[in-house]
């Protein structure tokens, strides 16, 4: 709409859009052989508008529908149905693979698939599906490798659940990438267990970044309030004993001495103290972002995230 539709309308009429005429988007959601009923029973509607006059127009065609009405920008909306599209695409092509591997398994898939969408809380609701950094911990990168190194004995080729890893690892590739694009040696690490509210390391994302930019030659200090590694035990110490054996004099004990010696400031999880950071940097500092701490997009020089 804004880079091809809008200027044809504007070079054809010698008006201009958001001033002599109004343009919206209205994404449909109509599935062939049910569009008339998911016309007025829609799970919402939407309206990228390119101004506010000609959203209140269209929405009044809406107005006795039973349904959410979003009103967003023209490019969100055009996106949106994409997104829902091959969604809805990922979704059929994840559960073949699953009832691929089932039946070579001798599993019924349908039972399988059948309990997991009962799991209204993770699986089919809004958890996990927000952008952010790389996921870790000690049971996604588990269980992802089981599942691909059994279809391998299987003889089978999952082409989407093989990916998952691959493409993790390229959102640690594109972190790090961000960090170095900042151009200082100096830098500073807010939150590395694996999420906020733990002291567990294992398979951590930001450990792997910690130790690819100690690889580069990094000045690094690092501060997490859940992780004393004189108290990690088992598996946990284990894990970041071997993978930075050296970790404790890279430690600070506080957000207020990573600020005063980093140039770059990294923010690893979603801890609640760290959503005042942004308001904290001084002149020639600058925020990395992984985990949208506030809801603030990037601007270059002072604050970037890493998909936002």
């Amino acid at each position: 709409m804004r880079d091809i539709v809008i200027p044809i309308l504007e070079e054809s009429s010698h008006k201009k859009a958001g001033v002599d005429f109004g343009v919206c988007h209205n994404p449909e959601f109509l599935r062939e052989g049910s569009a008339v009923r998911d016309f007025y029973a829609p799970p919402k509607t939407v309206i990228g508008e390119l101004d506010r006059h000609s959203g209140c127009l269209l929405s009044q065609l809406y107005e006795k529908l039973d349904a959410p009405l979003i009103r967003t920008t023209v490019e969100t909306a055009e996106m949106v149905k994409y997104v829902d599209n091959c969604w809805h695409a990922l979704k059929i092509g994840f559960a073949n693979e699953i009832g691929n591997l089932s039946k070579a398994l001798s599993i019924d898939a349908h039972e399988v698939m059948n309990i997991f969408c009962q799991d209204r809380k993770l699986n089919i609701s809004p958890a996990y599906l927000l952008p952010g950094f790389a996921f870790g911990g000690s049971c996604l990168p588990k269980d992802v490798r089981a599942l691909t190194y059994k279809a391998k004995t299987a003889d089978l080729n999952l082409p989407i659940i093989c990916s998952i890893l691959p493409s993790n690892e390229m959102q640690i590739n594109r972190g790090v990438q961000l960090i170095i694009d900042k151009g200082h040696r100096k830098t500073g690490i807010l939150g590395f267990s694996f999420k906020a509210g733990t002291d567990d390391l294992r398979e951590s994302s930001m450990i792997e970044v910690i130790e690819r930019l100690l690889g580069k030659g990094y000045d690094l200090r690092i501060y997490d309030k859940n992780v004393n590694i004189a108290s990690l035990v088992g598996a946990n110490r284990d894990f970041i004993l071997n993978r930075i054996p050296h970790i404790s004099r890279l430690m600070v004990d506080s957000i207020e001495a990573v600020l005063d010696f980093a140039e770059t400031i990294v923010i690893g999880n979603k801890d609640p103290d760290f959503r005042a950071v942004p308001e904290m940097v001084r002149d020639g500092q600058t925020i990395v972002d992984f985990v949208r701490i506030t809801s603030g997009r990037s601007n270059n020089g002072k604050y970037d995230g890493v998909c936002w």
